[in-house]
């Protein structure tokens, strides 16, 4: 009897020990299948911030054309922006203030550099293209009169000799019509093209939208570069850019003191600045197409950077910075209508 009762017990206890080593059995195959199941989640989790991440990254073309006298400033702001982010493609052209606005009017480009504000006929085409232009100053600029270092004989002009020096009706081409000590050689003129925004800013402060000379001594060019070179190399001539082109080619080039009834004055950083270069100081800038910021991350990216660094690049290539606060109520401006 006794056997029987230690047989029984003897069952009882392999049973019981099968049936625990079952259920740990079990719960170390569910921690492993949760582990499993974790540890699947957590790559699937990462993949996806990966896959995130590249789709982040902003690429895709940014098209900027316009004025010639905003181009060094645009020039030194993509070649830094590709720096930086070199999977944004921007291509930079120089057709005028007046081409650009053709352009950006019809949706054709991205932004569109200025020397003028956008005239109501410009804007009425935009209107009608279901278009909306953004403008932001990027610098200051003084329209500069230069002659070249060959000239011995000027320094300084009046606003009324200027005038004469180019309207078409004045009767005076030749330098000593202007001033009888100068020399009675035909004055030659090298000015930005009817297209250039620096020629429809001369027109109006200077010319009072009278029309200018355009006879055989008369060159008209888009390209500063051309003017510059022209001026430079003849002693009777004389034109006119912005002051980075004359900041350029100070050792080929003399700049004119301009008189606005208050004395001559030479175009530098504080007179350009101050305002004290009149009436030829003037602020430069871009038009940025809104739709195009709302739509394309690269366009977005691109005009911020221009404005955060726009003071630098001015000071760079000769203009004049604006000041950071209002860099920065621009770039407020940008970004809520970016809708961020």
């Amino acid at each position: 009897m006794k056997s029987v009762k230690l047989v029984g017990f003897a069952v009882l206890l392999m049973v019981t020990l099968g049936l625990l080593a079952a259920c740990s059995s079990e719960e170390s195959s569910g921690e492993e299948g949760n582990n499993a199941e974790q540890t699947q989640e957590n790559t699937g989790s990462e993949g996806t911030s990966e896959n995130t991440e590249e789709e982040a990254e902003i690429s895709g073309p940014v098209a900027i054309d316009g004025s010639s006298t905003v181009l060094p400033i645009m020039e030194y702001l993509t070649y830094e922006f590709n720096q930086v982010t070199p999977s944004v493609e921007t291509s930079l052209n120089s057709s005028g203030s007046g081409g650009g606005f053709k352009k950006s009017t019809v949706g054709e480009i991205d932004l569109s550099n200025a020397s003028r504000p956008i005239k109501d006929e410009e804007k009425a085409i935009a209107e009608e293209n279901g278009i909306e232009l953004h403008e932001l100053e990027l610098a200051y600029d003084g329209l500069s009169v230069v002659v070249s270092q060959q000239n011995e004989f000027v320094d300084n002009l009046t606003v009324e000799q200027l005038r004469e020096i180019f309207l078409a009706d004045s009767g005076k081409t030749k330098w000593s019509d202007i001033n009888s000590d100068w020399p009675e050689e035909e004055i030659v003129i090298y000015s930005p093209g009817h297209d250039s925004g620096t020629f429809d800013y001369f027109n109006e402060v200077i010319l009072e939208d009278q029309p200018m000379r355009e006879d055989e001594n008369v060159t008209l060019s888009e390209n500063d570069n051309t003017l510059v070179t022209g001026i430079s190399n003849d002693p009777n001539a004389i034109g006119y850019f912005g002051y980075a082109y004359y900041a350029e080619n100070k050792d080929t080039l003399k700049v004119l003191g301009i008189d606005n009834g208050d004395g001559a004055v030479k175009p530098n950083g504080e007179t350009i600045q101050d305002g004290s270069y009149s009436p030829l100081s003037r602020p430069l800038f871009t038009y940025v197409n809104v739709e195009f910021l709302q739509q394309k991350p690269q366009v977005l990216d691109f005009t911020i950077y221009a404005l955060e660094n726009a003071g630098a690049a001015a000071e760079q290539v000769g203009y004049v910075a604006l000041t950071d606060e209002k860099y920065q109520e621009q770039i407020d401006t940008i970004n809520e209508l970016a809708g961020k």
